[in-house]
């Protein structure tokens, strides 16, 4: 039993490897559209938790809290903050050490040539035993110096030495430090901001250390005081649970609000984590496109194979074996492609995982582990089978008889489409004829601009939220809103770049089967012009139908991203402009192969019909 079981792999090998040697194009292209859907799937899963390692590395070298309690003045500042509430809680049962209150407050600060806010903290020059900022460049606080968080300073532009002004104030910057209590620049609000003030210029506030006598001196009553004391569980692992239970109980106005270390661990890496989803989104919209590429491939080579499939029957293979032989190359090749994206995927999370300046060290090496690596492979074996299941299952169910003699399988003919088009210009007529006649390859084509168009759609919608109020974001910008950006571009030309593939290939798909259609039309009189443009119109009609689909489809995986965030519609000339100009490249694309095929001799081709 194991011998014949062997001899027909054997078999299913050498007929699969043979026709990947024969057709090294369409299988580089296969490759090619399952390894981007890999790579970026590879990317998403590898990304997750990675910011945790240089967290915990920050935390330890500063002696980071595990709880920051927060004390704010009542509504409109009528109620000074409850500082006698605040120093309660050192006593508190759980508390082991801490350190505080210290006042902070918001003030406008310009240096680097930028003018930002910056949330500024008054410390002592003394270090605590809970929550040292820990000095990267320089020194610490003194009398007319500051201490900049690195992110903050690294935005800025500035370092050790520069001058900067806090409310227009001048103070030197003594040095450039880190710290695990407040998320680093552009998140610092995560913990809480009052930024109430007209005079605060708009944007992201930093993070500024002074003496705590500047920090009183710069409170002002629209930026009023507030207070900071980090505090040292006895059991840092219940830090999220002790301060959520504090929250929820504390109903007062001017009652402390708590954050744990795990709310600011993920304030610092929520830029890898949007990465992360962005990334994930992206590759389902490539493998559908990769799903799309196989099938066109898959399909077209099908009606090359046919006398293949009829000789492989006349010698005894069995339908089965026939289809096993169809599927072995796909999944060869997606194979080859899930170890590819996993390879290509691993080596560029690092590029991705850089936690930025506030933090120390890197994520380092992403952990590649067996269930990510069996996640993908599973992934590009059901693109493949997905994909190449029902061409091949038709293959082998195709009589030996009608296999060797080649004939390929009738279009459907609808009269609806013929009494439409029958007054129509040449070219528009052939191309609603083409189209009608192979409605699941027009679908399939359709459903690949669409994909692309949703992925346009919903990038078109993130820079419109940029520039409908670019204020927000202030002189500096917001680095996290940046790489994101850059993600989704990234993502965005790997969609583009694969739909075209995809026109190419439905069009020569289009074009071989209409040989025979094309050759009569041309023998009727219609110049080779009008055929290639109707071969371009066949790709176009449904293209114009799937960019109208891709707008709302853009918009609801815009919203189904925006964590929360209000909509934020492009201009309507940026949608109309996108539904004029997919047709228009589709069409483009579809002239390149069907010019070649519209200037082809007729003679041949109505010879070999008749023949």
């Amino acid at each position: 039993m194991a011998r014949p079981m062997l001899s027909r792999a054997l078999l299913i090998g050498r007929l699969a490897a043979r026709d990947l040697r024969h057709r090294p194009s369409e299988a580089a292209l296969l490759l090619l559209a399952i390894t981007a859907a890999a790579t970026m799937l590879s990317l998403g899963l590898v990304l997750h938790g990675t910011t945790v390692r240089p967290y915990q590395r920050t935390r330890a070298a500063t002696a980071g809290p595990d709880i920051v309690a927060t004390a704010f003045p009542g509504p409109n500042a009528s109620q000074p903050a409850d500082l006698a509430g605040l120093t309660s809680l050192e006593k508190a049962r759980g508390v082991a050490a801490s350190s505080g209150p210290y006042p902070a407050t918001w003030a406008s600060l310009r240096g680097g040539g930028y003018l930002t806010p910056a949330m500024v903290e008054g410390r002592d020059q003394a270090q605590p035993p809970v929550d040292r900022p820990e000095l990267t460049q320089g020194s610490w606080i003194r009398p007319g110096a500051v201490v900049l968080e690195r992110g903050f300073a690294q935005a800025l532009g500035v370092g050790v030495g520069d001058r900067v002004t806090l409310n227009g104030r001048w103070f030197t910057v003594a040095g450039i430090a880190v710290s695990a209590a407040i998320p680093s620049y552009p998140s610092v609000c995560a913990v809480g901001c009052i930024l109430d003030s007209p005079s605060l210029p708009p944007g992201h506030p930093g993070l500024a250390w002074t003496t705590r006598a500047v920090a009183r001196s710069l409170a002002t009553p629209g930026e009023p005081l507030v207070w900071f004391l980090n505090l040292r569980l006895a059991s840092p692992a219940s830090a999220a649970t002790y301060a959520a239970t504090y929250d929820s109980t504390s109903t007062a106005a001017t009652a402390p609000y708590l954050n744990s270390w795990q709310d600011i661990a993920a304030a610092d890496g929520r830029q890898v984590s949007t990465e992360e989803t962005v990334l994930l989104v992206g590759s389902w919209l490539l493998g559908l496109l990769a799903v799309a590429s196989v099938a066109v491939l898959a399909g077209g080579r099908m009606a090359d194979q046919l006398r293949r499939v009829g000789l492989l029957k006349a010698v005894g293979a069995t339908p089965g074996l026939v289809a096993l032989v169809l599927l072995a190359e796909h999944l060869v090749l997606a194979l080859t492609a899930a170890a590819l994206g996993l390879a290509v995927g691993w080596l560029a999370a690092p590029l991705l995982t850089n936690p930025g300046a506030g933090l120390l060290g890197s994520a380092g090496p992403p952990s590649l582990t067996p269930s990510v690596a069996g996640l993908v492979v599973a992934v590009a074996l059901g693109v493949a089978v997905a994909a190449t299941l029902v061409p091949a299952i038709r293959g082998a169910r195709t009589s030996t008889v009608g296999a060797l003699a080649g004939a390929a399988r009738p279009p459907k003919r609808r009269a609806i489409v013929t009494r439409l088009s029958a007054r129509m210009p040449v070219p528009l007529l052939l191309g609603m004829r083409l189209a009608a006649r192979r409605p699941r390859r027009a679908l399939l084509s359709a459903a690949s601009v669409a994909v692309t168009v949703t992925g346009v759609v919903a990038v078109l919608m993130v820079h419109a939220r940029f520039d409908a109020n670019p204020s927000a974001y202030g002189q500096l910008g917001n680095p996290q809103v940046n790489r994101v950006g850059q993600v989704m571009t990234v993502i965005t030309v790997a969609l583009i770049v694969m739909a075209a593939v995809n026109a190419l290939l439905i069009t020569w798909a289009t074009v071989l089967d209409a040989r025979r259609s094309s050759a009569l039309a041309r023998a009727l009189g219609s110049t080779p012009s009008q055929v290639s443009a109707g071969l371009a119109v066949a790709q176009m009609l449904p293209a114009l139908a799937a960019a109208i689909v891709g707008i709302p489809a853009g918009m609801l995986l815009y919203g189904s991203l925006k964590n929360g965030r209000s909509m934020t519609y492009p201009p309507a000339w940026w949608l109309a402009s996108v539904v004029v100009a997919t047709p228009l490249v589709v069409g483009a694309l579809a002239l390149v192969p069907s010019r070649v095929a519209a200037r082809a001799s007729v003679a041949p081709v109505l010879q070999a019909e008749t023949a």
